[in-house]
């Protein structure tokens, strides 16, 4: 069974930028999860969804609607023709790692359908991976939804802001009241931490790894929108990306 790993924290932290790093130091093969409607982690991991032929989640639930509603397909469960859909339009397959992303929403209402469709289909997909990266959208809210209930590791992303340092117990709270249990729990400073402001984060009374260091390559990239696994061997991001996964156990 594949290690399920969470990345958390509020807006702009910089979560989809560490899940992009972290995925070629894992153990292939990994799959994402991009669960931000942005499609933010396709762009830093070079995955162009389109041009594949590839849906999100959300796309291909709301054309399966569609269509049930004009009489397609009727002898075939939306759950089962979904199901089909994750492993043929919905997965992007790349080297050294698959991605799934929930995309946004076509339709009035909640989240709840690909919510449901994804916490039933996660632990059948990862069977087949070594990691599970779930990067997940901004704020708390998603933690309510409970798509991954059991984690391994969870990495929270900060900024140093009181806003930012009071999420970390926020995180804990919720995900003890929704029964979210996770095995190991990780603090990780975005590149705006100094040594002083780091030393909240080391007196925390969680487990902190260090700080994903600046890096100019790292915002041109992102400027132009090129893949961040393209980055140099020695870029200062990435090696200190590494450390970080070096500290958490990750050989």
């Amino acid at each position: 069974m594949a290690r399920k790993i969470v990345s958390t924290g509020r807006g702009g932290v910089g979560k989809s930028t560490f899940v992009a790093l972290i995925t070629r130091y894992l153990k292939p093969p990994t799959l994402l999860i991009d669960l931000d409607p942005d499609l933010s982690l396709a762009d830093m991991v070079g995955a162009d969804f389109h041009k594949e032929g590839k849906r999100t989640v959300s796309e291909a639930l709301y054309d399966v609607i569609s269509g049930r509603q004009k009489g397609i397909n009727v002898a075939t469960t939306i759950h089962e023709l979904m199901e089909s859909l994750l492993w043929s339009d919905c997965l992007y397959e790349d080297v050294g790692f698959d991605l799934i992303t929930l995309g946004s929403k076509l339709t009035e209402g909640c989240y709840c359908p690909p919510d449901e469709l994804l916490r039933k289909n996660i632990p059948k997909l990862a069977k087949n991976y070594t990691n599970v990266v779930v990067d997940s959208p901004a704020g708390v809210e998603h933690l309510n939804r409970n798509i991954v209930s059991d984690i391994d590791d969870l990495f929270v992303i900060s900024d140093p802001s009181e806003k930012s340092l009071n999420h970390i117990g926020i995180i804990k709270e919720i995900m003890k009241q929704v029964g979210i249990k996770y095995n190991r729990f990780y603090l990780v400073a975005n590149y705006q931490f100094d040594e002083e402001t780091e030393e909240y984060l080391r007196n925390s009374g969680e487990t902190y790894l260090g700080k994903i260091d600046y890096d100019p390559d790292l915002e041109e990239y992102n400027l132009t929108g090129k893949s961040l696994l393209e980055l140099p061997q020695d870029s200062s991001a990435s090696l200190s990306v590494k450390k970080i996964l070096a500290k958490a156990g990750y050989g």
